[in-house]
């Protein structure tokens, strides 16, 4: 599995949104350019998985969410944390939705 997402980017809006599974795991949202804007999970905790968190993610979308994505896992802490280094390995700093939010503890994580 590579560490980047690669899935292709779909648009948020309800049709799409309902159209998701109500499985673990973690998405990202981003604005028109595919920029990321925001990393989340669905957890054991999350109602209707996947599904549930990006349409509460779509009620209230960090500034210019315009698609997402999403990558069913099980793994889901492990795998938003190394998103969320990821995203600070190549911007300087997490996604804009996210400063403010409780975060993990992140690492380092050095990409090849």
């Amino acid at each position: 599995m590579a560490i980047r997402m690669t899935k292709p980017w779909t648009p948020l809006a309800p049709e799409t949104v309902k159209k998701l599974s109500g499985q673990l795991g973690v998405y990202q949202l981003a604005d028109s350019k595919g920029d990321v804007v925001f990393v989340g999970f669905a957890g054991g905790r999350s109602l209707f998985g996947l599904r549930g968190e990006v349409e509460k993610a779509m009620k209230d979308p960090p500034s210019a969410a315009t698609q997402f994505r999403v990558e069913v896992n099980q793994q889901y802490t492990t795998r938003y944390q190394e998103l969320l280094m990821l995203h600070v390995h190549d911007h300087g700093d997490v996604p804009a939705g996210n400063v403010g939010k409780p975060l993990p503890k992140l690492g380092r994580l050095s990409p090849a």
